[in-house]
């Protein structure tokens, strides 16, 4: 697919928020890849709601990938200077073109992402995109990578892929120097929303032994 001149990017101007990394709220999942080679550029905290939408729209088609955007907040930490991205919102992408293999973001899933920000999520960027590879694992394919590349080039816009058959995932994060590994994924930061009781159940992922301190 042609990328047709529209790309969900930021302006070059554009710096990230200035915060503290929300550590002490959060509950770390670690994937099977997390210390093999170079670290990403950002870190990820999903909060419980977003993730809950993640799931739900990820097991509505079983058949079919389905896919959207992942709207939030792109920061560097005050103290470490470390990037990382709150994952707040979800928005289930229209206007699209699926099968059992495939999933073609179109102009109008563009733009209707870009008018769903501007109106709903004031203050928000587009921090990347999640996709379904139902019965095919998590990995990025040749297509996902240069979707990824055009229409999310930022270095800290992430992917998220979701298997819904046996309910597993992860994120796929650039490295310092731009390269995407799209075999080796990452796991992420839960945000604490439910009175600290997790809501994960994405089974690839292991729980660290105690929750993150500081922040």
């Amino acid at each position: 697919m042609a990328s047709n001149g529209i790309r969900i990017s930021t302006p070059t101007s554009a710096r990230p928020k200035k915060a503290c990394m929300p550590l002490s709220r959060s509950k770390r999942w670690e994937s099977p890849h997390e210390y093999k080679g170079a670290q990403p550029v950002v870190k990820v905290f999903l909060s419980q709601s977003a993730y809950c939408r993640i799931v739900l729209h990820s097991t509505s088609e079983l058949d079919d990938e389905v896919g959207g955007a992942l709207v939030g907040l792109w920061c560097r930490d005050r103290d470490t200077d470390e990037q990382f991205v709150v994952v707040q919102h979800m928005l289930p992408a229209r206007h699209t073109r699926q099968g059992s293999v495939y999933l073609t973001f179109t102009q109008d899933t563009i733009v209707d992402f870009h008018d769903e920000v501007e109106k709903n999520h004031s203050g928000r960027r587009i921090v990347g995109w999640y996709h379904t590879h139902p019965r095919m694992g998590i990995f990025l394919s040749h297509y996902d990578t240069f979707l990824h590349k055009n229409f999310f080039p930022e270095p800290w816009q992430v992917a998220l892929v979701v298997e819904p058959h046996t309910s597993v995932a992860g994120f796929f994060i650039r490295r310092d120097d731009g390269a995407l590994d799209p075999t080796r994924y990452f796991g992420f930061y839960e945000l604490n929303g439910n009175l600290g009781r997790s809501m994960v159940d994405w089974r690839n992922l292991q729980s660290a032994e105690k929750e993150s301190e500081g922040g």
